[in-house]
């Protein structure tokens, strides 16, 4: 019959350390109680049998004088467990119980231990006006005595002793076994398996941990999944380009005259650029989604300025006019180099849409919670309301933009965004007509 072990909550950590340190307190817990129970027992001994020798020579004392009878040479050896010797008060010897025992003929008044014949007497006398009493015991008898009172003791602690580590064995065998599933459920999965861990009837300290462990599963399977669509998009997305370049390189081979594999040698260097564009852009995202690096202040307005003055040469050749519209002294806790990609796509996608001749402006204001709006405002034909939504999903393109892209940009600038916290909506420029691209960072 298989016997089931009981699941008891427990306060402690770790089995091993459990059982080891129970055992040992026991097995001390049992050596000290032997041996207090064995000084309890001979003090009692001693106690009992002082009493005793006490009681009889203060009886013999208030007796008539007893005469002198001398120790039989045949007297009995267990007489020397009791010896009673009585004198007058000028040395004369009255009485001598029967005992091979030879004590010294003299008393120290009270309780006293007297070595004689390789054996310890415990002594008591008393005096009189007409006598003196001694009564003495041998020391082997008391430890005797006290060496059975420890036994009767000692023997149930040495049979609980086992018992009792059985059972604490028991109990922390049972209280830890949920530990024990666990780890088996852990050890026996595959590495694609990121379901939740079982908590039930998990002890306080451990449940916690497997908590976050779940909550560490779900995180790393949000990332996997996402990882597996961005390679499944890009895929897709490179397919185009791929196919595109290598229709070129067969317009390119068969070229007839110089125009036309001038005409073919333009196609492919576009088509160069555009899958190298995208490949660039691939990789910034993808970086940025792995980047999990601490946030530390940044001066917003001088990545600004900097960022406006490397798109400068960009905008002059679109006939763009770029420039910071308003700009407060604005900190917030951020990546330098992400923040950088998130100036830029801005930038790059208010040049990239909005017809020559046109303008985009930048603004930066601080709010008096230190919380820092960034705005990028063009003059562009704008984003209609019911696609706000959706370009921020990857590789998807407004139906109908005229400027090429790969549509990308703003789902970087989301997800650079998202990392810092910060909030980014799409609106209506009210100055400039097109669209505006609003991210509210928190305060620092």
């Amino acid at each position: 019959m298989k016997v089931k072990v009981p699941r008891v909550p427990v306060t402690h950590s770790l089995r091993g350390r459990l059982l080891w340190f129970l055992l040992a307190a026991i097995t001390m817990a049992a050596v000290a109680q032997a041996m207090i129970a064995y000084r309890s027992a001979l003090y009692d001994a001693d106690q009992i049998f002082d009493y005793h020798m006490q009681q009889m020579a203060l009886s013999l004392r208030s007796s008539a004088p007893l005469a002198n009878s001398a120790a039989a040479p045949n007297s009995d050896p267990e007489n020397d467990d009791l010896v009673v010797q009585v004198w007058t008060p000028d040395g004369v010897q009255l009485f001598r119980s029967q005992s091979h025992a030879d004590l010294p003929q003299r008393a120290v008044l009270g309780f006293s231990n007297v070595r004689a014949n390789g054996t310890t007497y415990r002594i008591f006398s008393v005096a009189t006006s007409n006598q003196t009493v001694q009564v003495a015991q041998d020391m082997a008898v008391r430890q005797r005595m006290a060496g059975t009172l420890a036994l009767r003791t000692v023997g149930p602690i040495a049979v609980m002793a086992p018992m009792l580590m059985l059972v604490v064995w028991w109990v922390v065998s049972g209280s830890l076994a949920p530990v024990a599933r666990v780890r088996r459920q852990v050890a026996a999965r595959r590495a694609d398996d990121l379901s939740p861990v079982s908590d039930a009837d998990l002890p306080d300290e451990v449940r916690p941990l497997v908590q976050e462990l779940n909550l560490l599963f779900g995180r790393v399977k949000t990332a996997f999944d996402a990882q597996q669509h961005f390679v499944a998009d890009a895929a897709h997305e490179l397919r185009s380009p791929l196919a595109a370049l290598k229709l070129q390189v067969l317009s390119l081979e068969r070229a007839a005259d110089d125009g036309a594999r001038a005409v073919a040698v333009g196609r492919l260097t576009a088509g160069i650029e555009r899958a190298t564009r995208l490949v660039e852009q691939l990789l910034v995202l993808a970086r940025q989604e792995a980047d999990d690096s601490k946030l530390t202040p940044q001066d917003l307005t001088e990545l600004a300025r900097r960022t406006l003055g490397d798109m400068a040469g960009l905008a002059q050749a679109r006939q763009i006019d770029l420039g910071l519209h308003h700009a407060d002294q604005a900190s917030v806790a951020g990546h330098p180099d992400a923040l950088v990609i998130l100036l830029r796509n801005l930038i790059d996608n208010a040049i990239k849409y909005t017809p020559a001749g046109g303008t985009v402006d930048v603004e930066l204001r601080r709010a008096g919670n230190g919380a820092v709006t960034l705005c990028v405002d063009d003059s562009g034909p704008g984003i209609s309301p019911e696609e706000r939504e959706r370009v921020f999903d990857r590789f998807y393109r407004v139906p109908g933009a005229g400027a090429g892209g790969s549509g990308l940009g703003l789902a970087i600038i989301k997800s650079i965004a998202e990392r810092h916290g910060a909030t980014l909506a799409l609106e209506q420029s009210e100055r400039l007509g097109g669209l505006r691209v609003r991210i509210d960072f928190p305060a620092t």
